[in-house]
């Protein structure tokens, strides 16, 4: 098995090129994941990679707009036009996926599940819920927009991420960080180190759109399969509260904080993240 993945594309109904990177075999049970605004399909670290060497054929997909995804020209980020590209990588599976979606990938993964009535296997909710804690969104945006116009090198990029991310220790050596940092910056031709997502992706940010409460909650009611809420002890974005909210909409729910981790849980805490996604998989499939 590929220790980076076996790139593939799949096709939305719009034409827009979806890259993912594949693990496994085409027959046994697909793992579907789906990162958060602004990251890439790199965003779940090892833990892609080790689902699959547990049974699983494993799918870690850039969302359109997102890394090596076709940006849409029109600037169409809406979140039913994210929805509908999961619906048509979903149409090319063999059997409905187990979908793991952190942030944005998650409101993605309810509303196909419980708004679309897509069938899936089970659920994995990473650090989302029905809402946002206004303080920990507007932060994420802040970042996001401050960032914009990229970074004048890779050593820029990792002390920006370092005082964003403060929680997270700077152990990598400065080549291995640069080589991990070029799967989410790219160098255009002024120099410059930029995000691998479209800007036109942020200005089409309506987070009243994507984090529609009423929404979501009536779609998750309707979701019956296993669901897990893995979040971020330290999260600022999913509060105890916010968590709470979505395990009395969904009373067969389970939730796990995870130590040490803020609102981009893989990153943050991969190995702890990967054994309780593996921990239920194997209960629940």
């Amino acid at each position: 098995m590929s220790v980076n993945g076996i790139l593939q594309y799949f096709t939305t109904k719009d034409g827009l090129r979806l890259a993912a990177d594949t693990w496994g075999f085409h027959k046994q049970q697909p793992v579907l994941l789906l990162h958060g605004g602004g990251q890439n399909r790199y965003s779940w670290g090892e833990a892609a990679r080790i689902i699959a060497l547990n049974g699983f054929y494993t799918i870690a997909i850039d969302l359109r707009g997102h890394g090596e995804s076709d940006y849409a020209l029109d600037g169409d980020y809406c979140i039913n036009s994210f929805t509908d590209d999961i619906e048509s990588v979903i149409a090319n599976l063999q059997t409905p996926p187990i979908l793991g979606g952190a942030s944005l990938g998650g409101i993605i993964a309810i509303i196909v599940a419980g708004e679309r009535k897509i069938p899936v296997k089970s659920i994995v909710l990473v650090d989302v819920a029905f809402r946002a804690a206004v303080e920990g969104a507007d932060r994420i945006l802040a970042f996001m927009r401050r960032y914009k116009n990229g970074f004048e090198s890779l050593e820029n990029a990792a002390e920006a991420i370092s005082n964003y991310l403060p929680h997270r220790k700077r152990s990598v050596e400065k080549s291995g960080q640069s080589e991990d940092l070029n799967k989410y910056l790219r160098k255009k031709n002024d120099g410059r180190y930029y995000w691998h997502w479209d800007p036109q992706f942020l200005d089409a940010i309506k987070v009243e759109e994507f984090m529609d409460k009423q929404r979501l909650i009536k779609a998750a009611r309707f979701i019956k399969v296993p669901l897990l809420l893995l979040r971020g002890m330290l999260s600022d974005v999913v509060t105890e509260e916010i968590a709470k909210e979505l395990l009395e909409a969904v009373p067969h729910a389970k939730s796990i904080d995870i130590p040490g981790a803020a609102h981009t849980v893989p990153g943050d805490s991969n190995n702890i993240f990967t054994n309780n996604i593996m921990t239920f998989l194997k209960k629940e499939c």
